[in-house]
């Protein structure tokens, strides 16, 4: 199934978000802030930055969506993207997406596309590195940047990091792995496509936005077509393509998705194998999605427009039964009952479903072996 849809405005109220510590400019110079997935820079007497960090410019390698979930309730949100991440010719090799950007523009996040100044050689898998760290000097003069241009928004940002600043991250991160490559003795990635994507983003940024939207639009289809252990899903995947208020396009897959008269059902799957909820990551992964597809609007497909049903479930293989964002006390306390849930992961189930009805998406917490259709089935008409 190929879903068109469109986003003009995103509203939505994060209820599951963690407090992010207060960082020093001190404490963010010396690398020691980026253990941590979030943080809250204290920038000056007056500002603050909400900032996340993505290990890979790949958003499927490293899953950076629940560290950027943490920031949303704070303005200046911020994320830092690696351009390119070589681990060395046993190891991935990534590099960043025009369609990442763009995604972090509808989500009011802005983008600080940096490189990474050091490495060293992994002594426990031949042929890779570890421990890369960003240049947090130049990250931090980008900040200040952000901090004198009070008018500027994400989208104007954005355009203009990857229009005046991407070429300078790009021949950065290729002297830099050079060095490395040379100080560490390990082999990196042939240099013949970075130097090609480089020499695309110096002609025009709309050829970087071409060029990479192609490298997206073909990882989509590979992962149309790909199950995820952290998805247990009872149909096909189906693609979707959001048009956003910038005029870019993003290029998404729908873990399940069904037509129910006039309503389409776009479901978010995540499981978990041994524990009886998914983790915390692969929940807030879930709940950013549903920051998009509850602000879906002329959604399409084969030319027929549907009402969107947006629905994030939420699967374990030791779980029995389930329960959902509509289910009434009763049902609830059975469930946690037949789980011997503790207090805390009755409490984090309580947050995600008022978070649900907050934003008006349906949710659901079950044994792998139920599907979604079963349980809306079961839903009063």
């Amino acid at each position: 199934m190929n879903i068109e849809a469109q986003i003009e405005n995103i509203s939505y109220s994060p209820l599951v978000c963690s407090s992010l510590r207060h960082i020093s400019l001190e404490e963010f110079k010396s690398g020691r802030a980026f253990k941590r997935g979030s943080i809250l820079l204290e920038y000056g007497d007056t500002k603050s930055f909400a900032v996340s960090r993505w290990t890979s410019p790949k958003r499927t390698r490293t899953y950076p969506y629940h560290r950027i979930y943490d920031t949303l309730p704070h303005d200046n949100r911020v994320t830092i993207i690696p351009f390119a991440k070589d681990e060395g010719t046993r190891g991935d090799h990534d590099y960043l997406q025009w369609d990442s950007v763009s995604l972090m523009s509808l989500l009011k996040v802005y983008v600080i596309p940096a490189y990474y100044k050091t490495a060293r050689k992994n002594v426990k898998e031949s042929g890779k590195i570890t421990d890369q760290e960003f240049d947090y000097d130049y990250i931090l003069e980008r900040l200040e940047a952000l901090a004198s241009r009070n008018q500027s928004d994400p989208v104007h940002w954005n355009m203009n990091e990857v229009q005046q600043q991407i070429v300078f991250v790009a021949e950065k991160t290729k002297e830099c792995y050079e060095r490395i490559s040379a100080e560490t003795g390990v082999a990196l990635h042939s240099f013949k496509e970075f130097d090609a994507r480089v020499q695309e983003m110096k002609k025009d940024i709309l050829n970087f936005r071409t060029y990479s939207r192609a490298n997206a639009q073909a990882a989509r289809a590979r992962e149309q077509v790909t199950h995820h252990a952290a998805e247990r899903t009872s149909g096909e995947k189906s693609s979707l393509t959001i048009k956003n208020f910038i005029g870019g396009y993003y290029y998404w897959t729908v873990d399940e998705s069904s037509m129910v008269g006039d309503k389409l059902l776009l479901v978010e799957k995540k499981n978990s194998d041994k524990s009886r909820l998914p983790s915390m990551s692969d929940i807030k992964d879930a709940l950013l999605k549903m920051v998009l597809f509850t602000n879906l609007t002329n959604v399409v497909v084969e030319g027929k427009q549907y009402s969107p049903f947006p629905v994030v479930g939420l699967t374990s293989n030791v779980l029995q039964g389930y329960c959902h964002s509509e289910m009434d006390e009763a049902g609830l306390e059975k469930f946690f009952t037949d789980n011997n849930f503790r207090p805390r992961p009755r409490t984090l189930i309580r947050k995600v479903f008022q978070e649900s009805r907050t934003n008006h998406f349906f949710v659901y917490f079950a044994s792998s072996v139920i599907t979604t259709e079963q349980i809306l089935e079961e839903l009063p008409k």
